[in-house]
């Protein structure tokens, strides 16, 4: 049998009590079930109880709708929010970009050398200027121009094209365009963003021209999920690099590219791995 083969991946999260692990961890040794990773988490502020098991798909007697019936009176018993996903059925990312190119291909460059597993069904971008690069990968590219008459119906068409190539994610990879709140209320824990900003400090435009006006010395980059509070939603992933006084802007733009482009792949993979769990304003994050 191989351990790294096709796998069910089951994520809960729940009030705390005793007997969660034993109950769920019973029902797959019950059916025979072969955990390949496990990971648990007790919140003791709030008393809430996260869970992600990796379960070898082959080892299981039932599909991924037999796991779902079976485990339904376990899930209700404890309270649970959960779900399972299929490996076999990658995330459909759709990612958005405006004309800085740095993050959009590091994920072009991860999905064709399969770093970690996603589809990209789509590009959208509200300029045409990576079209070309795009499609030379073989990848549908929309451009969608934003202003401020079109707002509305730009984001609705982009929306549309999301459902159309029916995708799970959205990634605004650089996307320099606030995004309705509708669309972030319609999409919750769907939308990442990168913010080239170490947050909560330095929310909104120019974070590095703000940063170099406040004289700090760590500059970063924050993977989040998109809510209707600009740059305010719950952080998936973050990184810092050490600057002086001797750094100009343009070298914190230049620094903070390659953070940007790191954290974000990073806070992808967990997210297509359903390695987030949300709980409120914070994550909770099985590396």
């Amino acid at each position: 049998m191989d351990v790294r083969g096709r796998r069910y991946t089951l994520t809960i999260s729940c009030p705390d009590r005793p007997g969660i692990v034993a109950a769920v961890s019973g029902f797959i040794a019950g059916h025979k079930g072969w955990i390949t990773e496990a990971n648990h988490h007790s919140d003791h502020g709030s008393e809430w109880f996260f869970m992600r098991h990796e379960i070898l798909a082959e080892s299981l007697p039932f599909d991924l709708e037999g796991f779902r019936s079976r485990f339904a009176s376990i899930a209700s018993e404890f309270g649970m929010r959960w779900q399972v996903s299929d490996s076999a059925a990658k995330k459909r990312v759709v990612i958005l970009v405006s004309r800085q190119d740095h993050c959009l291909y590091d994920l072009l460059y991860r999905w064709r050398s399969q770093d970690f597993e996603f589809d990209i069904p789509c590009v959208i971008s509200n300029h045409d200027d990576l079209r070309g690069f795009v499609e030379w990968h073989g990848i549908p590219y929309f451009q969608v121009p934003v202003t401020a008459e079109s707002k509305e119906a730009a984001f609705r068409r982009v929306m549309q094209l999301f459902e159309e190539h029916a995708g799970d994610t959205m990634v605004l990879a650089r996307f320099m365009q606030i995004l309705p709140a509708w669309m972030c209320e319609a999409l919750p824990g769907r939308i990442l963003n990168i913010h080239h900003s170490f947050l909560p400090s330095f929310a909104g435009a120019r974070p590095y021209h703000q940063a170099y006006e406040r004289g700090v010395k760590l500059i970063g980059a924050t993977c989040h999920y998109v809510t209707a509070l600009l740059d305010a939603g719950p952080i998936i992933e973050q990184d810092v690099i050490r600057i002086d006084h001797g750094d100009s802007v343009d070298d914190l733009v230049r620094y903070g590219r390659d953070i940007e482009k790191a954290v974000l792949a990073r806070g992808l993979r967990y997210h297509v791995e359903d390695r987030v769990l949300l709980h409120g304003h914070k994550t909770i994050v099985f590396k």
